[in-house]
């Protein structure tokens, strides 16, 4: 792996994620049959392999305040773990196109992943244990990624007091779910490279 020291939403981390397939949008590399949702993605991997831009270059209101929050976020979790955290730009894979934003890494074998939330999914998610399905995606890719042993979940909502505030769960490797998520992953960036060599065919007839 390599990792670089971007600062993340920087023009220069959108610029060097371009025609990667991320950890983000893996639940979308992973919806097959699930209406237009991969499709949608497998034309933004495309659109940026061929024109060398990214197309998610913006940052609204809503995003803007979940990084603010992350900053609280994080000295939080570093009191109640009494650890201090390394913040990373993007790690790349060796071999694969495809890359992690970690909101941190910690020592040589975690990392973490902090998702601000309203009080009412707080509550639920703390009452349910565990973490959200909706994340295992990103959260096994990152651990493949990164190639760390576990990562810990935080979810973080600043209204309620505290205990309520701040949920950590530690999830640890599916060996299993990382191996079929790498094997999509590859059919993935496959059918991609597919996709432009058709499409660049097309054009070329219609022009000849």
């Amino acid at each position: 792996m390599k990792i670089l020291d971007l600062e993340q939403g920087s023009p220069e981390w959108f610029q060097a994620r371009c025609g990667y397939a991320t950890a983000s949008n893996f639940s979308a590399v992973l919806a097959k049959g699930q209406g237009k949702t991969r499709q949608s993605y497998l034309l933004r991997v495309a659109a940026e392999t061929l024109t060398g831009k990214p197309v998610e270059t913006y940052s609204n209101g809503h995003m803007e305040r979940g990084k603010e929050q992350e900053v609280d976020a994080r000295s939080e979790y570093e009191r109640i773990k009494q650890v201090m955290v390394q913040e990373v730009g993007l790690i790349l894979h060796d071999e694969i196109k495809v890359a992690a934003s970690p909101d941190f890494l910690v020592g040589d074998e975690g990392g973490g992943e902090i998702k601000s939330v309203i009080p009412t999914v707080q509550l639920e998610t703390i009452r349910s244990g565990g973490y959200p399905s909706e994340h295992k995606a990103q959260i096994q890719g990152n651990l493949w990624i990164s190639e760390r042993q576990w990562w810990d979940f935080i979810s973080w909502s600043p209204d309620l007091p505290a205990p309520l505030n701040v949920y950590i769960f530690r999830v640890t490797r599916d060996e299993e779910y990382i191996s079929n998520l790498e094997k999509e992953t590859i059919l993935f960036l496959s059918d991609v490279s597919a996709y432009i060599e058709n499409v660049l065919e097309i054009a070329q007839k219609a022009s000849s």
